[in-house]
């Protein structure tokens, strides 16, 4: 298993919370991405949840019915893995010529890991110079239990399928809406069902990851108690109006504000941490994915709270599409942010 590095043929495949995204690239990050097959499997969030022996194979059976919907030929595939389910940090260590500094750092990789290492599956890739002190080096480490990922393994294996890379959600979000020639620092932000996942990427890496808890299911909730409606007519306001004051009275945009408060200031937070430890590295700009690139008015909400520039994130931006293709993507494409990641990963 692989957890960071370059794999050879193969798609990607994101399992969420309320469906699965499946993709197969052609080309490299030198000449551009073609997307040769993709799949979007709309699935029951009670099967993600099923650890027991027949949910997993009720998963694994879904799995195969996405690969076979999308038309995909090999067996090779990446996964992504949940923020809540690995641990990711970037370290500094001191520099070292790149073989010494490979070989030393195996040995010490177990200083970073919050867990013993028989207990956990860990890699990590050297980043380079740190931006704040040319005898540092950069390191990025990535663990998950070993019990996780072993019986992920096992079920995707038992439908004949092989994982040859594993990688942290975030990273590859991070991968697919990183802004090209960017100088400045970038914040991505992806709202998921139930968390949001932070990375902030500066001279083209990873430099902060965190995931924090409250995704767009808690918005639902507060909006559905708040109004004495049902939560798929929550649902409904909140993706048809999202925080536009004119609408429903201001009432959608008011429970919304209150749940959002902290959010954004968690997204501030983030900020002052990034430059308080980068003194020449500057935000300057945050990119939303996921359903905060879906519900009205986020980007200018998330601006005025944090004073940064916010835009939404496309993760398909290097990627080329035909029109049907485009067609059959049309409302989930902003959902492919880690499943596109994943397929832009290094063949080298």
């Amino acid at each position: 298993m692989n957890l960071l590095h370059g794999v050879g043929e193969f798609f990607s495949l994101d399992i969420g919370t309320n469906s699965m995204r499946i993709v197969q690239l052609s080309g490299n990050s030198q000449h551009g991405w073609t997307l040769q097959k993709f799949a979007y499997v709309p699935i029951d969030q009670k099967l993600t949840q099923d650890s027991s022996e027949l949910g997993q194979k009720r998963l694994g059976e879904a799995i195969l019915g996405a690969v076979e919907q999308a038309g995909i030929k090999t067996k090779n595939m990446a996964l992504g893995l949940s923020a809540n389910k690995t641990f990711t940090s970037i370290v500094e260590t001191d520099t070292l010529p790149e073989k010494e500094l490979d070989k030393a750092f195996k040995y010490e990789i177990d200083k970073y890991v919050p867990m013993p290492m028989n207990d956990a599956k860990a890699d990590y890739l050297i980043l380079g110079p740190s931006p704040n002190d040319p005898a540092k080096t950069e390191v990025l480490v990535s663990s998950v239990a070993k019990d996780f990922a072993e019986s992920t393994m096992e079920m995707i294996e038992k439908t004949g399928l092989n994982i040859i890379a594993m990688e942290p959600e975030p990273l590859a979000m991070a991968r697919s809406l990183a802004v090209p020639g960017a100088i400045d620092a970038n914040l991505i932000v992806d709202l998921g069902e139930k968390s949001t996942d932070l990375v902030i990427t500066y001279k083209n890496q990873p430099r902060l990851v965190r995931s924090i808890p409250g995704g767009f299911d808690a918005l639902v909730k507060a909006v559905a108690n708040g109004l004495s409606v049902r939560e798929d007519q929550s649902r409904q306001f909140i993706l048809k109006f999202g925080l536009d004051q004119n609408q429903v009275e201001g009432k959608v945009f008011e429970i919304l504000n209150n749940q959002l408060s902290g959010y954004a200031a968690e997204l501030t937070k983030s900020v002052r941490f990034f430059q308080t430890k980068y003194i020449n590295g500057k935000v300057g700009g945050i990119v939303l994915s996921g359903y905060a690139e879906m519900v009205p008015l986020f980007p200018e909400y998330i601006e005025s709270k944090t004073g940064v520039p916010t835009m939404k994130g496309n993760p398909w931006q290097l990627v080329r599409t035909t029109s049907s293709q485009q067609q059959a993507l049309a409302g989930v494409a902003s959902e492919f942010a880690v499943a596109i990641g994943l397929s832009e990963r290094s063949n080298d």
